[in-house]
């Protein structure tokens, strides 16, 4: 189960990047149907089967670069989603040898949803709503396999017991205020990534091309309301919001960056400078900090040359792994808490 949770792992990273490659060269709706490709299991290649499919959908004829990137990703998230359905049936049928079931079975739940916003995403013709949903769906798939990592027998016993057995678990990290500064900082870093989707989904990545706000007048052209409502369209490919409201979806983006990176920036100087934080914890406050610098470099390089297509693929995938990082810190925290509380029971119950 272990080797399955790792490779599931390893696939949700690589749907994440796919999702983003698809997004961002308009393939969204590649495909105008699901889970299908204009009738056909894989993209139509003979002239038979595309002109079927051009009769079928005249109004999207076949365009067969971004129908292949669609049905990539679509494979590759059918393949997610079974190994999925394996780590529930193997959670199940071990429950009785401490195995976690809870955290399975709504693993096995989040990606049948997961996959009912992917439908919805073309049926809806890229409604912004539901794409961001299928971001942070996917985001959310990734963190829950991590986790289900994390609490497996073997994964406790290489992370979790060297911090639990430290000297030092009473530390100002490893108390219960280091893991509520923890846990609030997952809730900005996921606050700031729905922010980055609905900024992609309604298209406006490019909104703003000059540092560090915006182009002059940008305070005039404010529309708050306007940036987060969903204006009637039949068809939200290309972005259906005027360009006031693009720029504040981005401008708003920046500054969500801003309070993001100070605070994910403070936390994991605060775990490299304390005299009694593991080395454990500081080398996960070392790669988080890592990841936060590169996903700002990311951020940056994407205004400044114009969304280039690797490095806003690479920005969906850093702010992955910068997730992870803060999640995997924010577990350590917790077991060890956890732990020490046990060990201090145990000495006085002695």
């Amino acid at each position: 189960m272990r080797k399955l949770v790792v490779f599931s792992l390893f696939l949700a990273v690589v749907v994440i990047i796919l999702g983003a490659y698809t997004r961002l060269t308009d393939a969204g709706l590649g495909c105008p149907d699901w889970p299908g490709c204009y009738g056909f299991l894989t993209v139509p290649s003979s002239e038979q089967t595309v002109a079927q499919a051009n009769e079928a959908y005249p109004e999207r004829p076949v365009e067969a670069f971004k129908a292949w990137n669609e049905m990539v990703h679509r494979y590759f998230a059918g393949a997610l989603g079974l190994c999925i359905l394996a780590i529930a049936v193997i959670a199940v049928r071990g429950r009785h040898n401490g195995t976690p079931v809870k955290l399975p079975l709504f693993l096995l739940a989040l990606v049948t949803f997961q996959a009912m916003l992917g439908m919805w995403t073309v049926t809806l013709n890229l409604l912004p709503v539901v794409v961001m949903g299928h971001l942070l769906g996917g985001f959310t798939v990734l963190t829950c396999l991590f986790l289900l990592y994390l609490r497996l027998p073997k994964a406790q016993n290489t992370v979790v017991e060297p911090e639990i057995h430290n000297e030092h678990a009473q530390s100002t990290l490893m108390s219960s205020r280091g893991f509520k500064l923890c846990i609030v900082g997952v809730v900005v870093l996921v606050g700031q990534i729905a922010l980055g989707g609905w900024t992609s989904a309604n298209y406006a990545a490019l909104a703003c091309t000059e540092m560090p706000v915006c182009e002059s007048g940008w305070q005039e052209r404010l529309d708050f309301s306007g940036a987060y409502s969903v204006p009637d369209a039949e068809n939200y490919e290309y972005g259906a919001h005027d360009y006031g409201e693009r720029m504040t979806m981005h401008i708003v983006h920046r500054f969500g960056a801003v309070v993001t990176f100070a605070y994910l920036l403070a936390l994991g100087v605060m775990g490299l400078l304390s005299k009694t934080a593991s080395t454990g914890i500081k080398r996960i406050c070392g790669l988080m900090l890592i990841a936060l610098f590169a996903q700002v470099g990311l951020g940056v390089s994407n205004i400044v040359f114009s969304l280039p297509m690797a490095v806003a693929v690479a920005h969906n995938a850093v702010a992955a792994l910068l997730l992870l990082s803060l999640v995997w810190l924010s577990w350590t925290l917790f077991s060890s808490r956890v732990a020490s509380i046990n060990m201090e029971s145990g000495v006085s119950h002695g």
